[in-house]
């Protein structure tokens, strides 16, 4: 495990349990984006890995109502999920 629930919360600046199960399913979702991305499997040693899924699961978290049309609604990040799901990304 590259970030804790403690760790992510932290960072966050939560203080209450009502997400934790969101928070631990974007904390699995980003740990599975860096490894799908690099093909490497990271832990909490390294702190590049660390911060690049603290970012992605702040954005996650933050960002999780998509406004505006339907053509608007698809970020880059989601683009490129979907690109390693479909191109020999992690299907667990």
């Amino acid at each position: 495990m590259i970030v804790s629930l403690d760790e992510v919360k932290n960072w966050l600046r939560i203080d209450f349990s009502e997400d934790d199960t969101l928070l631990t399913t974007l904390i699995k979702a980003a740990e599975t984006y860096l490894k799908n991305a690099t093909g490497v499997e990271y832990d909490e040693n390294n702190h590049l890995a660390k911060l690049f899924c603290m970012t992605l699961i702040s954005d996650w978290y933050e960002n999780r109502e998509m406004i505006g049309k339907a053509s608007d609604q698809i970020r880059p990040i989601i683009n490129s999920i979907l690109m390693q799901l479909t191109y020999g990304g992690d299907t667990s």
